[in-house]
């Protein structure tokens, strides 16, 4: 009996540790094109991740500063992760196909772009479960950003109302660590 206990113990408390070691870049998300990707080719870059609506008052403004962020530190060091939600306000009806098209004309976007998911509530993707329970915040509109660094830990969030130049100096500052980090791994 204690056997069995110790036993049922080791394999939870085992389970917890294995649990508690996940980072971002240990999920898949399938891309805007249907192909499923490991995060995981992310690590070992700081990463802003996004969940980006098309018809959204935050659109414009949002796009244009990520695709900016993107080209300013991009895409050795760097990449901003937009995963297209319609979950606030149905601000992103259409298909992964005119969502890509969209952003790509209108915005120039060099980024990756995920598939639609959804980002809150039972059927929300895996990786923004993560997002949400490590950081604290959970999305309640368009374009939150999840600062990733490159060991796929949650450094920081912001809900919308905070401009990406605000939250640019935070990208920075990781960017500027990892540099440093790889120059003293040389």
């Amino acid at each position: 009996m204690v056997a069995a206990v110790a036993t049922a113990w080791l394999f939870l408390w085992a389970a917890a540790c294995a649990q508690s070691e996940q980072d971002f870049y240990d999920f898949k998300a399938v891309n805007i094109r249907g192909k499923l990707v490991s995060l995981e080719k992310y690590r070992g870059s700081v990463s802003l991740v996004v969940n980006v609506a098309s018809e959204c008052g935050f659109t414009d403004q949002n796009y244009r500063a990520l695709q900016q962020l993107q080209r300013d530190l991009g895409p050795h060091h760097f990449n901003v992760l937009a995963f297209p939600c319609n979950q606030f306000g149905q601000q992103e009806p259409d298909t992964n196909r005119e969502i890509e098209n969209f952003a790509r004309r209108t915005y120039s976007v060099s980024f990756p772009m995920f598939s639609k998911i959804a980002v809150t509530g039972t059927g929300a993707h895996p990786a923004f479960k993560y997002l949400t329970q490590t950081s604290g915040k959970e999305p309640t509109w368009n374009f939150w950003k999840y600062l990733v660094d490159p060991d796929g830990k949650v450094v920081g969030a912001w809900d919308p109302t905070v401009p990406v130049a605000e939250i640019k100096p935070h990208v920075t500052e990781q960017v500027m660590k990892l540099i440093l980090r790889k120059r003293e791994d040389l």
